[in-house]
């Protein structure tokens, strides 16, 4: 039997026929990749696997679970995101719940986490700090990949902070981490700032205020635009982490910054204005500049080194 052939009873229905309704509906919507999304989120619904949705469309489904499919994808075609939908998106070696007050994580952010993670494999209990930590997915994924690392993670927005806190205990690492609600460096301690962090990451708003239009409704309608924008030129964030990273960042520590396209040139001279060095930039996997990064010089009597 295909899924041309499934039917429906009055208590169950068919994957296959679950999964016809919801291409053809998502297709006449223009949703891209219609097959792929209405596979995740039957998957979900119906808790099956996704290859056997393809090897058994003959195998039913509860109406209940029908209703909630039918409900995500209804969701789906007003364009809410797939992970939204679930509520988790998968990110480096973890799934990391969502909030309305976090952005969707991004592979192109896993950028991040591979350089530090190139620069601290060596280290002894290194400590990292990130500023606008959102679902905390930089900061968490770095730390679970380090021996006695610790960090501490920075958002403005409440429901972030409690969103990453979900986070750090649902992979084991809360007593690694900690978060704060904070306008930047307001809520960093004395002690903290005389130890200083081996590094300091962020993925701050850099689109700008222009460009906010040309998004596309999953990320204009669904993230939250305070993350997105500075309502302005884009590098508003940088001029003020530049600086604050500098006076945080330890002696031969360093900084990475997720930039936008094209950033690369205005984000480096604000860094170097700062006072770091070293400026290197990681590419995503569509070959764009996704990462800048800067180092710190470690100084002594009569001679700096980076």
């Amino acid at each position: 039997m295909t899924a041309d052939d499934a039917t429906t009873t009055d208590n169950s229905v068919t994957l296959g026929t679950l999964m016809t309704e919801a291409v053809a509906a998502l297709r006449d919507a223009g949703i891209e990749n219609a097959r792929m999304d209405a596979r995740i989120l039957l998957s979900d619904a119906a808790g099956v696997d996704g290859s056997r949705i393809a090897a058994w469309p003959e195998d039913t489904v509860t109406m209940d679970k029908a209703k909630t499919f039918r409900s995500m994808v209804a969701r789906r075609l007003k364009h809410e995101p797939v992970s939204r939908i679930l509520g988790q998106r998968d990110f480096w070696r973890h799934s990391f719940r969502l909030s309305p007050e976090t952005l969707d994580p991004r592979p192109d952010s896993e950028t991040i986490v591979e350089l530090a993670l190139d620069w601290l494999e060596d280290a002894n209990a290194p400590t990292v700090l990130d500023f606008g930590t959102g679902t905390g997915c930089l900061l968490l994924s770095i730390i679970g990949d380090l021996q006695k690392a610790s960090g501490l993670g920075i958002d403005i927005s409440e429901g972030a902070v409690t969103c990453a806190r979900e986070n750090a205990n649902r992979l084991g690492l809360a007593d690694q981490v900690e978060f704060r609600v904070s306008d930047w460096d307001s809520a960093i301690t004395d002690a903290e700032r005389k130890a200083g962090f081996d590094l300091i990451v962020s993925n701050p708003p850099y689109i700008t205020q222009a460009d906010m239009e040309k998004l596309s409704p999953e990320v204009r309608q669904y993230d939250p635009r305070l993350a997105l924008t500075d309502e302005g030129d884009g590098l508003g964030a940088y001029r003020i982490l530049s600086q604050v990273a500098f006076s945080l960042v330890k002696p031969a520590g360093f900084v990475i910054f997720e930039i936008g396209q094209g950033q690369e040139k205005d984000v480096s001279r604000l860094l170097v204005e700062a006072g770091f060095v070293g400026i290197e930039y990681r590419e995503d996997l569509g070959g764009i500049v996704r990462c800048v990064a800067a180092k710190k010089t470690r100084c002594s009597v009569g001679r700096c080194v980076i």
